[in-house]
């Protein structure tokens, strides 16, 4: 079965700059890399965001563009947000996301198909 994979952010550009994804975080200036990925690890949408914006917002736009029926996504507890399990409820999607620690309803998911995430984490290293 065909898998996905998301990573993601937002993006607010600020009056009087250029559009840029750079941005001030706690660490100092940053970048972060949102991306959609075949089960190859092929990119199939990517964003470029500042440091500070937050994964679960952007990984929510773009998963909102993707036609995810009976697709598996694969997702770091960063997504486990009750607006993206509702999309991929709808989407009929099977969602492979761990749970926060703070939420009630211990969601499950399929820790073998959790482990191929690495091929994206590991990719974006090299």
């Amino acid at each position: 079965m065909p898998r996905l994979c998301a990573f993601t952010s937002m993006d607010r550009a600020q009056k009087g700059r250029s559009q840029q994804a750079i941005r001030r975080s706690r660490g100092g200036l940053s970048t972060k890399i949102h991306a959609i990925v075949d089960a190859l690890g092929n990119p199939l949408r990517f964003e470029l965001t500042g440091g500070e914006a937050h994964d679960s917002v952007q990984g929510y736009k773009l998963l909102q563009a993707m036609k995810l029926t009976m697709k598996q996504v694969l997702a770091d507890r960063a997504y486990d947000t009750n607006a993206i399990r509702a999309h991929l409820d709808e989407k009929q999607a099977i969602s492979v996301i761990p749970s926060r620690t703070n939420r009630r309803k211990i969601q499950y998911y399929n820790r073998v198909v959790y482990r191929e995430r690495h091929l994206v984490e590991w990719s974006s290293t090299k």
